[in-house]
């Protein structure tokens, strides 16, 4: 995810000056938009290789690691925010990944593709599974391990004690806060432990 206003959009979640751990944080964009406007540092977490080499060059600190083992190595609030940004989708252990980021931040944000989006409802009543700008891939060959919709998150979040602080839809980079599980390709929460 890098158009420039959807980046822009998930920062403004991210209070000034905050201490960042990017999971999956592919090229770095992100956490480098966030040292740049925000004033934040921090961390970016990332298993391939080319994105590691990417966020090098970028100047953006970076752990190579498979997010499938956990967070262990870090201590509980050890960061002030903690995102998720398309990494939900294609972690095993997604509810234990959920569950580390608001232990190891003091906030977590999430933003996720909504399969509840309008489009994907009507490829799906036509059926065939969605291929959209969102979900690019076919049902065979995609990355994605899960797919899940904002109101599935609303009930993972009450389910594992997490409060929801904000919580909007995106739309080629624009907020969509009316009707986000039908009307907004990506899902984006913040959220902090109860």
């Amino acid at each position: 995810m890098s158009d420039r206003l959807t980046v822009e959009s998930i920062a403004r979640l991210v209070p000034a000056g905050s201490r960042v751990l990017d999971l999956g944080c592919g090229d770095g964009a992100m956490l480098d938009y966030l040292q740049r406007e925000r004033g934040c540092s921090g961390y970016g977490i990332e298993i391939a290789d080319d994105n590691v080499l990417a966020c090098v060059k970028r100047r953006v600190n970076v752990i190579q690691l498979n997010l499938d083992e956990g967070l262990s190595m870090f201590d509980d609030a050890s960061f002030d925010v903690v995102l998720q940004i398309d990494t939900l989708q294609h972690l095993r252990n997604t509810e234990t990944m959920l569950v580390e980021t608001a232990r190891v931040g003091r906030i977590g944000v999430v933003a996720f593709p909504n399969f509840a989006h309008w489009p994907n409802r009507l490829s799906i009543a036509r059926g065939r599974m969605p291929v959209t700008k969102r979900l690019p891939y076919q049902w065979y060959d995609t990355p994605n391990i899960r797919v899940g919709t904002y109101k599935d998150f609303e009930v993972l979040a009450t389910k594992n004690q997490l409060s929801i602080l904000d919580a909007f839809g995106l739309q080629e980079g624009r907020e969509v806060r009316l009707l986000p599980n039908a009307r907004a390709g990506t899902a984006v929460f913040k959220f902090e432990r109860l």
